[in-house]
């Protein structure tokens, strides 16, 4: 296993993470895919998300793999009036990141960076370790102090 940039940071850090691989094909490079090719129960895994809100530019979310973003919380905590889903076209010139590989840790820049209320009670939870079929597992408050994360309830009701 080859580290990603995700793991040399989070080892420089002296963060606790276990990871996670599975085989990924290009028509499912979802976080539902990653949870059941890894054995790990959906509500653990997290997506990923990259937006663009019209005061702030670039913003990230991380948000578990079974709920839907809700874009107005996600504008008002952010700053922004309005925000939008990133473009896939825009996401590696932006993040360093391609979809299915996108992860909150590592990106090129430092962008404003929210992580769903959800995963405050969570013991851990999985994202992406910056590669296709390549997963971290490390604690909510890591990866908050990581990316330098504020917790918000963005879920859709």
């Amino acid at each position: 296993m080859k580290k990603t940039n995700v793991h040399r940071l989070l080892d420089k850090e002296k963060v606790a993470y276990q990871i996670h691989e599975y085989a990924w094909k290009e028509d499912s490079l979802d976080a539902e895919t990653a949870a059941s090719q890894t054995n790990i129960p959906l509500e653990k895994v997290f997506k990923t998300l990259v937006t663009v809100g019209d005061k702030t530019g670039p913003v990230v979310v991380v948000i578990s793999a079974q709920d839907e973003l809700n874009l107005k919380k996600l504008a008002k905590v952010s700053g922004n009036k309005k925000i939008d889903m990133l473009p896939m076209k825009d996401l590696e010139k932006t993040t360093g990141y391609i979809r299915g590989g996108c992860s909150p840790i590592g990106m090129k820049k430092s962008y404003p960076t929210y992580i769903d209320s959800e995963a405050k009670g969570l013991e851990y939870l999985v994202i992406s370790a910056g590669k296709r079929g390549s997963q971290v597992e490390l604690s909510p408050e890591d990866l908050r102090t990581m990316t330098e994360a504020t917790y918000a309830d963005l879920r859709a009701e």
